[in-house]
């Protein structure tokens, strides 16, 4: 039942993946312009060199060879070239989502440090002063939008007060060579005799755009904790070990909190790739070097190439991303797992 269950959501990966592809085809057709030009890259060919890349591109052939054509490139790593750099935009990619995933995983972090934590505490105080003050700041921080926010706290901790900088990924003090991507990865790895100063200040860089990206998951996971926890706690069986005379943290604790998690598990997992979306906002704001900040740069500078390769890559990750918390959330539900076979 479980491999059946997986080969299904392998089967629906795969033609998410399908259709992403063709769209991304498609865009070459759809952007102004040549079409050889926005999936090579290349301006400005000479005549030998066009034939060159109509016979690689197989732009003499339908379009259903040029899709499995430019299907075989993707898989190769043969993104085009853009633009703006005259670089590959497959390398661009590589060097710049690490910083992306890595924002968005301390964001991820902090939300559920925070948020789960907030919402059981919401539930276990329910329509009291606890709940009152969390669903407060909840629906304060889910209405606030990032841009504002980030605005907000640069102009307050970096202009006014000074605590923390207001753009960068690391001080121009330091110079450390990107292994992992990781800039606090990188750090350990890298023989830096100062590595202790350079890791502080990469705290200090990544403290405000990670607060900023965790506030949104955040208050949606104290939500979803605190319905998810509400509702196991109108159990049957929570309500017969309260007869018994247990108190409110032994019901908590040894009885609803594993069953109220299961569901904010995948929660969880969807909250990660929404982050990579919310990262291309916050990357711009505080110049942060990852393909968020490039891909809303591409699109300023028309460079259609880095365009299609960075909504593919962007669009790939939440793909899987949402798919593995699905996954996940059904390996540790027994009970989701059948609903999900019996739907069959």
């Amino acid at each position: 039942m479980i491999l059946d269950y997986i080969l299904r959501r392998l089967a629906l990966l795969m033609f998410m993946m399908l259709t992403l592809s063709i769209f991304t085809f498609s865009l070459s057709f759809l952007f102004p312009g040549d079409a050889l030009t926005n999936l090579s890259g290349v301006t400005n060919s000479t005549f030998s060199q066009t034939s060159v890349l109509e016979e690689k591109f197989h732009f003499t052939d339908n379009y259903v060879v040029q899709y499995f054509a430019f299907l075989e490139r993707i898989i190769q790593g043969d993104w085009g070239i853009s633009f703006a750099s005259g670089e590959s935009v497959f390398q661009h990619i590589k060097d710049l989502f690490p910083a992306t995933l890595e924002l968005s995983l301390y964001a991820l972090i902090v939300s559920v440090i925070v948020g789960v934590p907030s919402g059981i505490l919401a539930a276990a105080y329910y329509k009291r002063w606890p709940d009152k003050l969390i669903n407060s700041g909840t629906l304060f921080g889910y209405s606030m939008p990032v841009f504002w926010l980030a605005l907000l706290l640069i102009m307050v901790f970096s202009l006014q007060l000074g605590w923390f900088p207001m753009s960068g990924r690391m001080g121009l003090l330091y110079e450390i060579e990107p292994v992992t991507g990781f800039i606090l990865i990188d750090i350990f790895l890298a023989d830096f005799p100062y590595d202790g100063m350079a890791f502080l200040d990469a705290i200090h860089h990544l403290t405000l755009p990670t607060i900023v990206l965790a506030m949104y998951p955040t208050t949606v996971l104290v939500r979803f904790t605190r319905d998810s926890m509400l509702k196991v706690l109108d159990q049957s069986y929570i309500k017969t070990a309260r007869a018994k005379g247990l108190n409110r943290a032994q019901l908590i604790i040894h009885h609803a909190l594993r069953n109220a998690l299961l569901p904010v598990i995948k929660q969880i997992g969807l909250q990660f790739s929404t982050l990579i979306t919310l990262a291309m906002i916050t990357e711009v704001i505080f110049s942060w070097p990852g393909i968020g900040r490039w891909l809303i740069d591409s699109i300023y500078q028309r460079d259609y190439p880095a365009i299609q390769g960075g909504l593919l890559a962007v669009s790939m990750f939440v793909i899987l991303a949402t798919i593995i918390a699905e996954l996940t959330y059904t390996l540790f539900d027994p009970l989701s797992r059948n609903q999900a076979h019996g739907k069959v």
